[in-house]
């Protein structure tokens, strides 16, 4: 993907607004950091259909986020890459919905509190 075309440009500025320009997987773990940086949950290489789709992408710190979404050697996703694609499904309005932490999110699901 060509992260330097004016269409990314744009996108990349209206989901950083979207997001108030929070770290929004910082915001999961109970951490308020600065986003930088707009992060593909589907990976654009992977997906292309789903590069500009505001539900595919996510406000992140580039320095204290991006690395433990992706390996920046490989351009595989992580545990933590993965994980984040299991809680957002495509097409799903996640921004409209309230994960919590994932904290919580895991302590839900095995049903402890």
């Amino acid at each position: 993907m060509n992260y330097g075309t004016a269409k990314w440009k744009k996108k990349r500025l209206r989901i950083l607004k979207l997001d108030g320009y929070k770290d929004r997987v910082a915001a999961m773990y109970g951490k308020t950091l600065e986003a930088n940086m707009v992060h593909h949950i589907y990976p654009a290489v992977e997906y292309p259909q789903w590069a500009f789709e505001s539900w595919n992408l996510i406000s992140i710190n580039r320095e204290e986020t991006h690395n433990k979404l992706e390996n920046r050697k490989t351009g595989e996703l992580t545990d933590l890459g993965r994980k984040l694609q299991d809680l957002i499904k495509p097409y799903q309005n996640w921004r409209k919905q309230s994960y919590g932490t994932y904290r919580q999110a895991e302590s839900d699901e095995d049903g402890s509190c």
